[in-house]
């Protein structure tokens, strides 16, 4: 045992080193002069843990994990696997629609219905393309209509949610940057005085209306789910920025002092408004005057990266399609028996590692760098190789880069200098309370109910697990098991409560219904009742 420690612990040293020599070699080719090497190599974070300091945030140009490894055939293989798998499940939704229903429909949600029609009879077969027909003899019985309407659901009121998150955008242009820019030029020098913390209440008075007006939104006009989902996320991310803006910026223009003003303009401790909107896109939580860049975009890479997001979007569709909706719609009494719930629950184990990785894949590799590529972001350090971790620690700290740098840089390291060194678990329970809130907030307002599933696995669970360490690969398995039975309480449960509330009749008329599972309070009489009416 004792040998092991040791070997592990040697082994966490190499690869820290090593990463550090990597980071170092790439700050070296991005620096203009020698004077800039030596304040912008990662050796300054080194010397900050042996000090028993935490490290900066290094950007660094590098490539995704993924990509590198999609240039090895045996890793590119598996791709070519999922992709086969969308295609069968493409093919498995078109058989069966064509022989339990006779027809297939077609329709991809924000296009219209009726744009392009086959209609196939014994007289030949109609095309409606626009408003026109024409007609050619094929003798076929069945009636060809493709329809996507779970899609055309879910990403509903598609144009509410475009002006809401114009107002958004505009709102973090408008206000932020110049209230920060005024507040630099204008402060007094010395201790704060009156105008900071007038700044400070109107920042805070901003974030807190930020954080109502999309909720107000999203309840008044009744945003479907995957919209919905669309406006909190874009809501917490330009909150995130703007806090991140702020706080990298705030502690230069405190620090500015009156005898500086002789070699540098009080205009200058504000970033140029090109570097503030240049952050508000690029794929990083992280604030920095300059990021890494890349010398040129490849269009040709951006169109592949979108229509991979398209494809898990299709993807994610057959896996509700056909292994969620056909096993939940018909809530009724048997649902909450531990027979079929057990039944239900290992069910969607699959279903739902599917669209965990599914959505990993979507949104952290494809969505980002398509985005990194049209911006010129060269660190593509989105995720690491969380698939081989053995702790869910490290689990943690490699499934999702970008926010975890983000919530290390801004929450942990605030709370340490707050609770102190010696409290640092303080602070990492703090850290994993403010994701499972806003986890469970984007889940609350995607639903329309207050289900605290994922919190309760999330603070519960999650957060007791990243205490239990291993290095053998055995504990790899014991992460991939965990995964599997927690996204299959997930989204059994849920499911189940969505279901429940379709089925069911209300509880009562106020907010507390809201509150209250309609899946263990279901009147399952006065369902029956209505179902034989």
């Amino acid at each position: 045992r004792f040998r092991d420690e040791c070997t592990e612990k040697v082994k966490r040293d190499i690869e820290e080193y090593f990463d550090a020599f990597i980071s170092d070699v790439g700050l070296i080719n991005q620096a203009e002069n020698v004077e800039n090497i030596k304040y912008s190599l990662n050796s300054s974070n080194l010397l900050k843990k042996e000090r028993g300091e935490l490290p900066d945030k290094e950007f660094v140009t590098r490539h995704s994990v993924l990509t590198d490894l999609f240039e090895i055939s045996h890793i590119r293989s598996i791709y070519h696997v999922f992709v086969a798998i969308l295609i069968i499940f493409s093919l498995n939704t078109f058989i069966m629609d064509i022989l339990e229903k006779g027809s297939l429909g077609l329709d991809f949600g924000l296009i219209q219905s009726d744009w392009v029609w086959i209609s196939v009879s014994s007289n030949g077969v109609s095309f409606q393309i626009g408003p026109g027909f024409r007609s050619h003899p094929i003798g076929y019985h069945f009636r060809l209509g493709l329809d996507f309407g779970l899609i055309q659901w879910g990403l509903g009121k598609f144009p509410r949610v475009v002006s809401c998150w114009l107002w958004m955008q505009l709102s973090t242009l408008i206000v932020v940057y110049p209230g920060f820019y005024y507040w630099s030029v204008y402060r007094s020098y010395g201790k704060p005085g009156i105008l900071d913390y007038l700044g400070l209440l109107a920042y805070i008075a901003y974030q807190c209306a930020f954080m109502v007006l999309p909720v107000l939104f999203i309840v008044e006009h009744e945003i479907p789910p995957a919209s919905a989902v669309i406006i909190t996320t874009e809501q917490l991310r330009f909150m995130m920025k703007s806090h991140a803006f702020v706080r990298e910026n705030f502690p230069k223009v405190l620090a500015f002092k009156k005898e500086d003003n002789k070699d540098h303009d009080r205009s200058d401790l504000c970033p140029n408004f090109s570097k503030y909107l240049y952050f508000l896109f690029a794929p990083t939580l992280v604030y920095r005057d300059n990021y890494p860049r890349t010398a040129s975009i490849r269009w040709g890479y951006v169109v592949s990266n979108f229509a991979q997001v398209v494809a898990c979007l299709l993807y994610t569709y057959y896996i509700f399609e056909r292994f969620c909706v056909p096993v939940f719609r018909n809530f009724n009494q048997d649902h909450v028996s531990a027979n079929l719930f057990l039944k239900s629950m290992f069910s969607c184990m699959l279903p739902g590692t599917l669209t965990l990785l599914i959505g990993f894949f979507a949104i952290l590799h494809s969505w980002l760098n398509a985005f990194a590529e049209m911006l010129t972001f060269a660190d593509r350090m989105f995720y690491k190789d969380w698939w081989n971790m053995t702790s869910f620690a490290s689990y943690y700290r490699t499934w999702n880069i970008v926010v975890h740098d983000w919530l290390y840089t801004y929450v942990y390291r605030d709370c340490c200098k707050v609770f102190g060194p010696k409290y640092r678990g303080l602070s990492m329970a703090s850290v994993f309370l403010l994701s499972a809130v806003f986890h469970e907030y984007v889940l609350i307002m995607a639903l329309g109910f207050f289900y605290p599933v994922l919190f309760v696995l999330f603070m519960g669970a999650g957060f007791g697990l990243i205490f239990v360490k291993g290095s053998y690969r055995l504990w790899n398995i014991f992460l991939w098991l965990a995964l599997f039975m927690g996204m299959g309480v997930l989204l059994c449960l849920y499911n189940m409560e969505w279901f429940a509330r379709q089925n069911c009749p209300k509880n009562s008329d106020d907010f507390m219904d809201y509150l209250i599972p309609r899946s263990w309070t279901c009147n399952f009489n006065a369902l029956k009742s209505s179902t034989q009416t």
